[in-house]
């Protein structure tokens, strides 16, 4: 089987190009650096050519509003286009556990545009709704710091381990085409404002998160359904203390 993963060369897309490859399938990494821009269209039709699948893990570069949106919004009309004259057979791509609760934030709403696109394109699909990787808890933290402190939503999260959202992504590619949602999520449900607090401590990083209801979460407030799954997720075998363990670089 042809595979072609867009965002190939990222972290969950190298991961998920190595596990295919392992099972003996033809596994194309896309991205700019290979000649393949979704953006402006480049090499699509070439390396589409002959595809059955087509996974896409790109993320946008910019998280600023109007930004993300034209991303999701282009790279997704250029791609499916593209996919429909070359006949792909599925289309696979990752998105946030959340996303249709959390449309008050920019990144959101433009991921919502993504899949709405997706659903309307007539090519069969999978869209594999994420949580929270442990591997963006530094940006979470960064993303919601003033100063020495770090103000985050005491709200439940799932998170898991980009390992664990590869091999999924990855099973996903290689079943049939479910055209709807299903989520993934990690082993262990704790507060997003712990949680990093316990990741800046294995860190020996000496800022305090505060634990505020209020603050907001790249742009939306949080309650406790937000960031979490429904019923029936896929659980990844990954819990935080193993995660870190594993990290190769710690402060």
């Amino acid at each position: 089987m042809k595979i072609v993963v867009i965002g190939g060369t990222g972290l969950i897309g190298s991961k998920t190009v190595n596990k295919l490859r392992e099972q003996g399938h033809e596994v194309i990494a896309a991205s700019p650096a290979s000649g393949v821009n979704t953006i402006t269209g480049e090499g699509l039709a070439d390396v589409l050519t002959a595809t059955d699948v087509v996974i896409d893990v790109a993320n946008s570069p910019s998280f600023e509003d109007k930004a993300v949106i034209e991303f999701f919004r282009t790279s997704g009309n250029n791609l499916l286009a593209a996919e429909k004259n070359a006949g792909v057979k599925h289309h696979i791509a990752l998105s946030v556990v959340g996303t249709e609760r959390l449309q008050e934030s920019g990144y959101f709403r433009a991921k919502a545009v993504q899949e709405d696109l997706i659903k309307q394109s007539g090519i069969p699909y999978s869209i594999v709704h994420s949580t929270q990787f442990f591997e963006f808890l530094g940006g979470i933290a960064a993303n919601a710091a003033k100063d020495e402190s770090i103000r985050l939503s005491p709200a439940p999260v799932q998170p898991i381990a980009s390992d664990d959202v590869a091999t999924a992504v990855a099973d996903v590619a290689l079943g049939n085409p479910l055209n709807s949602t299903i989520e993934i999520a990690g082993p262990e449900q704790v507060g997003l404002s712990s949680l990093v607090s316990r990741y800046l401590g294995e860190m020996n990083d000496p800022r305090t998160v505060i634990s505020d209801a209020t603050a907001k979460y790249f742009g939306a407030t949080l309650n406790e359904h937000s960031l979490v799954p429904g019923p029936n997720p896929r659980i990844g075998k990954t819990d935080f203390q193993t995660w870190f363990a594993s990290q190769p670089v710690k402060a």
